[in-house]
C-alpha cells in the first residue's frame, strides 16, 4: 500500500468529539506533524494510543523547511498524519502548502474529518446555513479589515475568528460599519464554559466589557 498523507481533525474541547477512525489511523501512523508537540503527546496520552508516533513539530514559522521533510519522509514509504492543535487541520492553521505540494508530487492525501469550530459555530447560530463565508482571524491592519467587511457579499451569513483581547474592538468596528445589527459569539464551543450569545452588537459590547472573556471566539452575523 502506497504511503499517504493523512489530515486528522481532533476535537476542538470536548475529548470525547474524537473519531473511531481518527483514533485507528493515530495508532497506525508513523510519524505526526503538529503545530505543538507538547499538546500532541498529551492527547495522544489521553486517547491512549499504544503505538505513538514520532512527533514532528510543523507550524507557520518552520512551514516552508518542513515541507520538503515530510514529503521525502512519505516517498520512503512513511505514513504521515496532519493535526492541528485543535479542529481541522489547515483551516485558519498551516497546512494547505504541504497539500498542495503532496498533490503536486503525486502522494494521495485522505482526510478524516471531524471537529471544526466553523461547521459548529454555524449551525449553533441559528442563522442561515446555506451560503456562508469564513474569513479566518481578521487583517491586524484597520485600512485592509475596513476594506475587506465593506465589500462581504450580502444574504450571506459570515464566519469569522477572533481572540480574546480584540473581541470588544472588533464588535465596535462592525457596529462602525453595519449600525446595531444582531450578531452571534460563540466561545468556548464543546468545553465546561461553553457560552453562546445572540443579542445586538451594544448588548454584547457591554456584556463582554464586564465578563473579559477568554478561550476560543467566533463571530457571526448575516447581511441581508
Amino acid at each position: 500500500m502506497d504511503s499517504k498523507l493523512y489530515l486528522i481533525s481532533t476535537p476542538i474541547g470536548n475529548l470525547k468529539d474524537t473519531t473511531l477512525r481518527a483514533i485507528d489511523i493515530l495508532s497506525s501512523i508513523d510519524v505526526l506533524a503538529c503545530e505543538d508537540t507538547r499538546k500532541a503527546g498529551l492527547l495522544l496520552k489521553k486517547l491512549e494510543i499504544k503505538s505513538k508516533p514520532q512527533l514532528l513539530s510543523y507550524y507557520e514559522e518552520n512551514e516552508v523547511e518542513r515541507i520538503p521533510q515530510i514529503v521525502s519522509l512519505i516517498k520512503s514509504g512513511k505514513n504521515i498524519a496532519l493535526i492541528s492543535n485543535a479542529g481541522t487541520p489547515a483551516i485558519s492553521d498551516p497546512g494547505f502548502k504541504l497539500v498542495r505540494e503532496c498533490i503536486k508530487k503525486g502522494i494521495k492525501v485522505e482526510v478524516i474529518p471531524g471537529a471544526s469550530a466553523v461547521l459548529s459555530s454555524l449551525v449553533l447560530s441559528g442563522l442561515p446555513t446555506d451560503k456562508f463565508m469564513f474569513l479566518g482571524f481578521l487583517p491586524r491592519k484597520e485600512s485592509k479589515r475596513k476594506k475587506l467587511l465593506t465589500s462581504l457579499p450580502k444574504k450571506t451569513t459570515i464566519v469569522l475568528f477572533v481572540s480574546p483581547h480584540r473581541l470588544v474592538k472588533r464588535l465596535k468596528e462592525l457596529k462602525s460599519l453595519f449600525g446595531d445589527i444582531n450578531i452571534v459569539v460563540c466561545r468556548e464551543l464543546t468545553k465546561i464554559h461553553e457560552e453562546v450569545r445572540r443579542e445586538k452588537i451594544n448588548q454584547l459590547i457591554k456584556h463582554f466589557k464586564q465578563t473579559k472573556p477568554k478561550g476560543e471566539l467566533t463571530i457571526l452575523f448575516y447581511l441581508p
